[in-house]
């Protein structure tokens, strides 16, 4: 059987090859990050209970606000500050980063940047 040769076919199959290796746990949860052609998401995923511990992304009024006029790139800086924000004000301190399938540059690494710079260990 071929395979489907689209990139959100190979994105996906990259994207379980990253999770075959990154697992998180309650002492170091999993930061999973997902880019969508307008937008940036990140969880902090406990994945021995299967749940989402914290949140964010650039839809979130917090960040909504700031938003206008900015390029992607700085938006996804605002994005990992208010997650890395969110997670030490959980007692998050360390965490794994699932890069999503994502190659690590441009906006997935200015949200790794952003959050570690704000506190957060990976």
């Amino acid at each position: 059987m071929p395979r489907i040769k689209t990139t959100s076919a190979a994105r996906k199959r990259r994207h379980r090859r990253v999770r075959q290796k990154v697992v998180g746990s309650i002492l170091r949860p999993r930061l999973a990050v997902f880019r969508s052609l307008n937008h940036i998401y990140a969880q902090v995923i406990d994945d021995t209970s299967g749940s989402t511990m914290v949140a964010a992304s650039s839809l979130d009024s917090e960040v909504k606000g700031q938003v206008d006029g900015k390029a992607k790139l700085s938006v996804a800086e605002l994005v990992g500050e208010r997650v890395a924000k969110k997670a030490l004000g959980a007692g998050i301190t360390s965490v794994v980063f699932d890069r999503g399938g994502f190659r690590y540059h441009g906006r997935v690494k200015a949200l790794a940047e952003a959050a570690r710079s704000a506190g957060l260990e990976f």
